[in-house]
């Protein structure tokens, strides 16, 4: 697969539904690990990332080609979840913390799909950093984007990625050592 814009391609122009399947399957995972840094909820994550499909399976929006098909599946459900935050914000629920079975099952699929410790526990310190900080990062270095397909996603130019970028490093890097933890250089 060449990136998810043939297969998308082959679904929107010729309805091979068997193209749809292919990007599920391709960017999933990575989908749902990005919408989680905005809504700290593994559960809604699945639910907003499974929005983000089905917009592509109904509506079927044109991708303009000014960016990698990735980019511009990220940005669709980056744009979700805003919504969502949105209308949750109007909103009144229940807090996670009076739910503890529900954050038994998220650590138990984030050490499914994580399966070394120092895995978790990197990512339980990318939480502690701001959203703007942990989203960077996560699309940099787990999800390889490029600078330029990040300010895509995020609306920033090219530098201020690469001043986010510099000041979440920091930020990651001192947080590291003030859990006591031995790191690689950043």
């Amino acid at each position: 697969m060449d990136n998810g814009a043939s297969s998308y391609r082959r679904f929107r122009d010729e309805g091979d539904e068997n193209a749809l399947a292919e990007i599920i399957r391709e960017y999933r995972d990575g989908l749902i690990f990005y919408l989680n840094g905005f809504v700290n909820n593994i559960h809604v994550a699945e639910e907003l990332a499974e929005d983000t499909f089905v917009l592509l399976g109904t509506k079927k929006p044109k991708d303009k080609g000014l960016s990698s098909f990735k980019t511009w599946l990220y940005t669709i459900g980056r744009n979700i979840a805003i919504n969502y935050l949105r209308h949750r914000s109007k909103v009144s629920e229940v807090s996670i913390d009076d739910c503890p079975e529900l954050i038994n099952e998220e650590e138990e699929l984030e050490t499914a799909l994580i399966r070394e410790e120092q895995k978790i526990e990197l990512h339980k310190i990318l939480k502690k950093l701001k959203p703007e900080y942990h989203q960077v990062l996560w699309l940099v270095y787990f999800e390889d984007f490029t600078y330029k397909e990040v300010a895509t996603i995020m609306k920033k130019s090219v530098h201020n990625i690469e001043n986010l970028v510099y000041r979440a490093k920091k930020a990651l890097k001192s947080q590291l050592e003030k859990e006591g933890f031995e790191y690689e250089e950043l």
